[in-house]
């Protein structure tokens, strides 16, 4: 009929889709609400600090610290608005946002918040070819002409100080000895409270002239934020009155994480909407918190070298002959094995030890320290690993030749 779109590869699933969330973008981590519950102390508290740029005053530069999902960003984006509203037009201050997690080098930090600044297109930065010293005498032209105060938000500013040092934050501490009629003020945000200490003592004093440390939230709290997020997310009668506390018991667990409550309330709809479900129920977030769980392992069993994924393989196999718990010389036993069918080099014992430390780490496995006495000690190790892994690990191309492998000599398999 004409109008209709042809049947396709999606349509039996559009058809069986049942949506049930009016509005998808408020239930985004990164979504901004006019309203952010149990912030107002830190609102109020950086507000303060911040409110002199109104006057062309600098303010003080911030650090702010905290543990994921603790609300930093959505304080930062959410005080940048309202500072935006405050001074209609834009005369007095500026404020510009950076996620060093996105842009994580001098070079990139620099253009990015050049051409935030330079609105004339001829005279953008280029993407590329400018030295560091180029680039920022251009800004630093470019923001003395503006004549007002300049508030740099660097987003995970750790990430930056990893990966190229503090080159970047000595620009940015030591501009204002440069400027004559505009003013910088840095606010750094990051989850890792001892960043400071690898810096030098003078870029440490500079940029963490003022400290703001944002605390996990409580259950309630993460009750409160998802509740109000439900309100304008779903209609009534679309949750069932334990989704929202099971969101927030689970997420309580993770340090008080709102970003992955929001993230368990959003793939709980997700699921109910892939099932033609027209309910969330609690089934809906034991089924999300799988996911995500199997999701982060399944990221972290990518980045495994091919050594970790063959002492993995064989604590796999011991564990399917039948061993519920063994030792590090089980392991390692079928370990060699391996390593033979498919033309590895052998690690010694001990090296292998550290490897099985390492996938207990990261939770992967579970090995347990268990003494004898003066016989010694050894590794207690289980498989700690979902079924989907298990079946990622086996079918890894790495352990193709492991199949049809015939030993030479009298090796068994254990």
């Amino acid at each position: 009929m004409y109008g209709m779109a042809e049947d396709n590869i999606f349509t039996q699933y559009i058809q069986k889709r049942n949506v049930i969330v009016k509005n998808k973008k408020i239930l985004q981590s990164s979504y901004i609400p006019s309203n952010l519950p149990h912030r107002d102390d830190k609102i109020n508290e950086i507000v303060e600090i911040v409110a002199p740029s109104l006057n062309k005053d600098k303010p003080s530069n911030i650090l702010i610290i905290g543990k994921t999902g603790t609300g930093k960003t959505a304080v930062m984006n959410y005080i940048g608005k309202e500072l935006k509203k405050a001074d209609e037009n834009q005369e007095n201050c500026a404020f510009i946002y950076i996620n060093c997690e996105v842009v994580d080098n001098p070079y990139g930090i620099l253009y990015n918040i050049s051409n935030q600044i330079i609105t004339d297109p001829n005279k953008k930065i280029p993407f590329t070819g400018w030295s560091l010293d180029k680039i920022f005498s251009e800004l630093t032209t470019y923001i003395d002409k503006e004549d007002k105060i300049f508030i740099i938000v660097l987003d995970e500013i750790d990430r930056s100080f990893q990966k190229n040092g503090d080159d970047i934050f000595y620009y940015l501490t030591t501009i204002n000895e440069i400027l004559e009629k505009s003013r910088v003020s840095i606010i750094g945000i990051t989850n890792n409270a001892k960043f400071t200490e690898f810096l030098s003592p003078k870029i440490k004093s500079r940029l963490g002239e003022e400290k703001v440390i944002f605390p996990p939230y409580t259950v309630n709290q993460l009750k409160d934020i998802l509740y109000e997020r439900a309100r304008e997310a779903f209609d009534d009668g679309i949750l069932d009155d334990d989704v929202i506390p099971y969101c927030a018991a689970l997420s309580a667990q993770e340090m008080g994480d709102a970003r992955r409550a929001l993230d368990l309330l959003r793939m709980s709809a997700d699921i109910a909407e892939r099932n033609g479900d027209k309910k969330i129920t609690a089934a809906h977030v034991k089924s999300a918190k799988n996911k995500i769980e199997l999701d982060a392992v399944s990221e972290v069993i990518k980045t495994l070298t091919v050594q970790s994924k063959t002492v993995l393989l064989s604590v796999i196999k011991n564990t399917e002959d039948g061993m519920t718990t063994m030792t590090t010389g089980d392991v390692y036993t079928t370990y060699k094995y391996i390593c033979e069918a498919i033309s590895q080099s052998i690690l010694t014992q001990r090296r292998v030890a550290g490897l099985i430390s390492e996938l207990d780490m990261l939770g992967i496995v579970h090995a347990r320290v268990k003494s004898f006495g003066r016989a010694g000690r050894t590794k207690e190790i289980e498989l700690n690993t979902p079924k989907e892994i298990v079946n990622m690990i086996k079918s890894d191309e790495v352990f193709t030749d492991l199949y049809s492998y015939k030993p030479s000599k009298q090796t068994t398999l254990m």
